[in-house]
């Protein structure tokens, strides 16, 4: 704050405005979606929820059961790009391991 001089006598009080930053908006998040097929090995699923995913064993076990009992679950949540970047090296591990596995993401 300033004091200023009135023309005329007087002080008056000057209060500078402050810009308000503008708030970030936290990027659009994704599902990346495992579906169950006939030949992928539940092993292989485990495998995937924990090195590619950073699930801990017991946590990627149920989602790989989720996977098996209802035909889709979700491997995690992330923005977009992480996303994309989980399904196609998981997509990758899985046709060098010459498992059809399929991988998708969709909006949360």
């Amino acid at each position: 704050m300033a004091e200023r001089t009135r023309p005329g006598g007087g002080t008056e009080v000057v209060v500078p405005r402050t810009k308000t930053e503008k708030e970030t908006k936290r990027p659009p998040l994704y599902k990346v979606l495992l579906h169950n097929d006939d030949y992928t090995t539940q092993e292989f699923v485990d495998w995937v929820l924990v090195s590619v995913f950073n699930h801990d064993a017991e946590t990627a076990h149920r989602i790989m059961l989720n996977v098996h009992m209802h035909g889709v679950g979700v491997a995690g949540i992330y923005p977009h790009e992480i996303a994309e970047t989980k399904a196609m090296k998981t997509t990758e591990l899985a046709r060098e391991a010459e498992y059809p596995l399929l991988v998708t993401i969709e909006p949360e």
